[in-house]
């Protein structure tokens, strides 16, 4: 299952400095706007300690976690929407992720220029997501346009399609999200097919910078606003400081700690960013383990045993008879599989079940 996430905001938040810091690859992260033109992209280990106690419990050769794919967005100005700093371009890129992590500058530093002046979290949030709602207006209005001769002449799905679209199109004209609008499971699935900016998950990344002034820190009349928003909106953010995860993005275990807190960072917060996108996606994980492999698969959550199975192979759904099933701390709590199969841990599951996060499956077919 491949599924992205992109990296917005606008210049010099640090966009590119995270995307490095989370993959491991270099690209560029200059002081100035615009420096990213092409979207980068990376594939992205997702942590899971589960696998490797697995991995460890079955002596495999090899280990496979799960991955989530993030792309660099160039960064976005006002006037987006209508061409303006190559928004044409970055909007087309945003559009074909499935979800985004907003990049939003909370630390102070004169060394470093913001495109506004000076650092405000909720105005800058403002000007992104409203160039989104911007686009996404222009969208839902030239489909409704094109819609008109078949509502006219009763066409059922045509009439049912504008239908929805004029209640995303209210929604939108008063700046707000499309994901905000009140819509049913029938209704979403017809707006499936429309791609809407502002339909795909956000999970807002702010970014602070060891030794310099931090919203987070100083709690002000910004951060307090800030938190209002999120608070009421439901939104989801992480806390992370992408210069230092940047500059230790090729140290690991107890030596990146020990560096990290020299830098005067407390938290991971590249980890969490990564955990978080991963379930914003609505994605779960399972694993199969054995001494040759042991290995994270990605489901989307409610997935049955036979689709599950897909993610492996297309006929351990055509050809799925059942799934010995038991949960990844059981079988390590048994001391081996056969412990767990005597104890009556294994489970002998049908096409019926619903796979839960952990599960350790073996498909027969």
């Amino acid at each position: 299952m491949s599924l992205s996430i992109g990296i917005v905001g606008l210049p010099n938040v640090g966009k590119s400095t995270l995307f490095n810091a989370l993959t491991k690859k270099s690209a560029p992260a200059e002081n100035y706007p615009f420096c990213t033109i092409d979207p980068s992209v990376g594939v992205v280990k997702v942590p899971d300690d589960r696998l490797w106690q697995l991995a460890m419990f079955s002596r495999s050769e090899s280990v496979i976690p799960a991955v989530v794919e993030f792309v660099d967005i160039a960064g976005l100005v006002k006037g987006a929407s209508v061409g303006e700093g190559l928004g044409n371009q970055f909007l087309a890129n945003i559009r074909e992720v499935d979800a985004i992590a907003e990049v939003v500058r909370i630390f102070e530093d004169g060394n470093i220029h913001h495109v506004d002046g000076g650092i405000d979290p909720i105005r800058d949030i403002g000007v992104i997501n409203l160039e989104l709602v911007l686009a996404d207006f222009q969208t839902v209005t030239k489909r409704r346009a094109n819609l008109v001769k078949d509502t006219k002449r009763g066409d059922k799905d045509a009439i049912k399609e504008d239908s929805v679209l004029l209640k995303v199109e209210t929604v939108l004209d008063g700046g707000k999200l499309a994901s905000s609008a009140v819509l049913t499971t029938d209704e979403k699935e017809v707006l499936k097919s429309m791609h809407l900016l502002t339909t795909k998950p956000i999970l807002y990344v702010l970014n602070k910078k060891a030794g310099n002034t931090n919203l987070d820190e100083i709690k002000d009349d910004r951060w307090n606003e800030l938190m209002k928003f999120f608070d009421l909106t439901n939104s989801s953010y992480v806390v992370v400081d992408a210069g230092i995860e940047n500059e230790l993005k090729d140290l690991e275990g107890q030596e990146k700690e020990d560096f990290r807190k020299e830098l005067g960072a407390d938290d991971d917060g590249v980890n969490n960013l990564i955990k978080k996108g991963y379930e914003m996606l609505g994605l779960m994980t399972y694993f199969t383990t054995g001494e040759k492999e042991t290995r994270a698969w990605t489901v989307e959550k409610g997935a049955t045993a036979p689709v599950a199975g897909m993610a492996i192979h297309t006929d351990f759904r055509d050809k799925f008879i059942r799934a010995d099933v038991i949960e990844w701390e059981k079988l390590i709590e048994a001391g081996s599989r056969a412990n767990a199969r005597d104890k009556g841990l294994i489970r002998t599951e049908g096409k019926e079940y619903v796979v839960k996060d952990g599960d350790t499956i073996e498909f027969k077919i």
